[in-house]
């Protein structure tokens, strides 16, 4: 059984780093498409909206490296405290939607964590890098 996993390893590192930056590709398109909403609702929770930039950016060009597989571990990093950071600032309400939000955030932290730890895989442009 060791084997199946060892040679299915390349295929599911990639489709890891796909799935968890899918949803920080998708989230940073739909702030692209809703800006000025997107700003009312970080100006609510106390956030500049000017910083909404800067967000786009960690979503949409962070999301793209971690598919990539470039600059994976200093990404994903960056990643990982930004789920921390934005679960503390809009999810820590008390409803069941704050709840689940808050965990989520955490548990994209902790793929991130383990992207740090063990890097892209071989299907990358970091281990491309290497040879």
């Amino acid at each position: 059984m060791n084997n199946f996993f060892d040679s299915t390893k390349p295929y599911s590192d990639l489709v890891g780093r796909i799935l968890i930056a899918g949803l920080f590709l998708v989230a940073g398109a739909g702030k692209i498409a809703a800006y000025a909403g997107t700003q009312a609702y970080m100006q609510a929770a106390g956030v500049p909206g000017g910083l909404l930039p800067l967000v786009i950016l960690v979503e949409v060009g962070g999301g793209l490296a971690i598919v990539l597989g470039l600059f994976t571990r200093p990404v994903a990093l960056l990643m990982a405290g930004f789920s921390i950071v934005t679960a503390l600032l809009f999810h820590t309400g008390h409803d069941q939607v704050s709840q689940i939000m808050l965990l989520k955030n955490f548990g994209l932290a902790g793929g991130f964590l383990f992207l740090v730890g063990n890097g892209a895989g071989k299907l990358s442009l970091d281990a491309r890098g290497k040879k």
